[in-house]
């Protein structure tokens, strides 16, 4: 009853709902005109045949022929009414078989669809609710963002300005609510002052908007947004935002920094406080061909190797585990720690040549500009020549020409780094530079996730995604803390000790058994143990690092938050 209530307001409350029931009103007065018209003009022609019938019986008639049943229990018998009778039938025919049913749906039975419809999409949030985060947009980020809330059991709502889009998501299972991006009213259904935080995914303009009118509503509420343009960074957060996030200059410094080939020193992809996340390449190092047991670095430098990448693979080391020509090395450790190792790796492999960047977008221009900031040196190649910043590192024309490649100098260049946003692009320039330089080290970002493995599949040793790096900068501002994605799928997080682990010893625990994660470091009474001894203790007030694809981290925290 209640559902049907709330159908009969949204109809009545359309604005062109009025105007169409009066259409509909005027149809059938026309209609009813006719048929009266006609039940009269039935009359006379029967009299001036000598047959005498009753008002009922002539409306019964004219409705049968209209509606082209025609009985045949009354007829004419003069041409006259013969002619009449065809004239009724055809313009029964065209206002009862045609124009009724069009003129009912298109002013009635249609519009109550549409009522019908939005009754159904949610337009509020119950009133108790609290500490949600609200997203206005639906793209790969907040995708990647809704699984990373829903792993870590926060509410969410996604506001949806289409109907028809919010029917559908709703039916899929996302928790949505229709309503307009601009509206405060809507933002009040939203429950915004409870909300932990607002997430604007659009335009610069969109969410300049966007921020200004939920600042207007709340002062405290976090308010988190992208932006395209540096320009707009101050502007937004004028507007209101707290935290403005460039995604473009972001994947760029990650896609820099996965750039290990120049040499064989420690290249820094993460922290967390002491703790220091790096990769460096084995090939040229005495490394290649022992095992981690011979390599000592535990035992010399106390470093541990928490993982390492055979052409895009990663592999969870154990002392067997075999070092290769082609191994990047996943280190954990301190500063001085990690200096250590650059003092005894650094004079191996060595190689100046220019690093290959592959398109001058926003991603591309972050790239360029984190080498810059590292001294190291790039080419880049770019088809747009309005682009074309510097003649002595841009190169006109496309990653798929050959001449262009030499020019950029693909026969030397210790690694390539596809930017582009177009996936197939990147998954075809990734085969040919395979094919080219067996090889070069190859780095591509993904737009959607869905093509990580494709890129992986055909020669990418490194893939990061918009979508995950996106939803990771937008979770660390909800927790307060740092989630480190080394590469796509593999993550360092933090998280303060499972209460059923309390009392147990590191090596009692059975974290990495029970769920594949690796604990790379303890924090207690403030202080950080970094690479800790299995006998350590996990105390109340432990912090654990830990190292994890995304189905042990789900797998961490079924086993001891959900259960435990």
């Amino acid at each position: 009853m209640k559902f049907f209530t709330s159908q009969i307001s949204y109809f009545l409350s359309n604005r062109n709902t009025k105007v169409n029931i009066k259409r509909l009103l005027r149809f059938l007065a026309a209609l009813s005109a006719l048929i009266v018209a006609y039940s009269i003009i039935f009359h006379f022609i029967m009299l001036y045949e000598g047959q005498e019938h009753s008002w009922v019986t002539g409306f019964y008639w004219t409705l049968t022929v209209m509606s082209t049943l025609g009985f045949g229990d009354i007829t004419f018998t003069s041409d006259l009414g013969r002619v009449f009778s065809v004239i009724v039938l055809m313009s029964g025919m065209l206002s009862l078989l045609i124009l009724l049913p069009f003129t009912f749906i298109e002013f009635f039975y249609a519009p109550w669809l549409e009522a019908q419809s939005k009754a159904r999409a949610p337009r509020k949030l119950p009133e108790d609710t609290q500490n949600h985060v609200i997203i206005t947009h639906l793209d790969p980020i907040s995708k990647s963002l809704i699984e990373k809330l829903d792993q870590y059991n926060y509410e969410y709502v996604l506001l949806i300005t289409d109907l028809s889009k919010a029917l559908e998501l709703y039916d899929e299972g996302y928790r949505v609510v229709f309503g307009e991006l601009d509206d405060p009213d809507t933002y009040k259904r939203l429950r915004v002052e409870n909300a932990a935080m607002v997430v604007s995914l659009g335009s610069d303009m969109v969410n300049s908007n966007i921020s200004n009118t939920v600042r207007e509503l709340d002062e405290d509420v976090t308010i988190v947004t992208t932006a395209n343009s540096s320009d707009s960074v101050d502007l937004l957060k004028m507007a209101g935002a707290d935290h403005v996030i460039r995604l473009g200059e972001m994947m760029g410094k990650s896609l820099s920094r996965r750039t290990i080939s120049q040499d064989s020193r420690v290249h820094v992809i993460g922290r967390f406080e002491e703790l220091v996340i790096a990769e460096a390449t084995a090939d040229g190092t005495p490394l290649v061909g022992k095992t981690i047991a011979e390599s000592n670095l535990r035992e010399e430098l106390n470093i541990n190797i928490v993982g390492i990448w055979e052409r895009g693979k990663f592999i969870k080391p154990t002392p067997d585990t075999l070092i290769h020509k082609e191994s990047v090395l996943l280190l954990a450790g301190s500063v001085e720690q990690l200096r250590s190792y650059d003092e005894h790796m650094a004079i191996y492999g060595s190689n100046d040549k220019p690093v290959i960047i592959v398109g001058a977008g926003r991603v591309g221009r972050g790239t360029a500009s984190a080498f810059e900031e590292r001294g190291m040196d790039y080419r880049v190649i770019e088809k747009d020549p309005e682009r074309i910043r510097d003649n002595e590192k841009y190169v006109l024309g496309g990653g798929e020409d050959i001449e262009v490649l030499k020019k950029a100098g693909i026969e030397e260049a210790p690694c390539i780094i596809m930017t582009t946003h177009d996936d197939d692009m990147n998954v075809y320039l990734t085969i040919y530079a395979r094919r080219l330089r067996p090889d070069i080290q190859i780095i591509s970002r993904a737009t959607l996730q869905r093509n990580v493995s494709t890129l992986h599949r055909a020669g990418a040793d490194f893939v990061m995604s918009y979508a995950t790096m996106g939803a990771n900068a937008v979770f660390n501002i909800l927790e307060r803390n740092d989630v480190v994605m080394i590469a796509e799928g593999l993550n360092v997080f933090n998280l303060e000790i499972p209460q059923s682990l309390v009392g147990k010893t590191l090596v009692e625990s059975n974290i990495r058994k029970d769920t594949g994660c690796s604990v790379l470091s303890i924090k207690q009474n403030g202080k950080q143990k970094i690479n800790p001894h299995p006998e350590t203790i996990l105390t109340p007030d432990s912090e654990l690092v830990l190292i994890g694809n995304v189905e042990q981290e789900s797998q961490f925290m079924s086993l001891y938050y959900e259960e435990g």
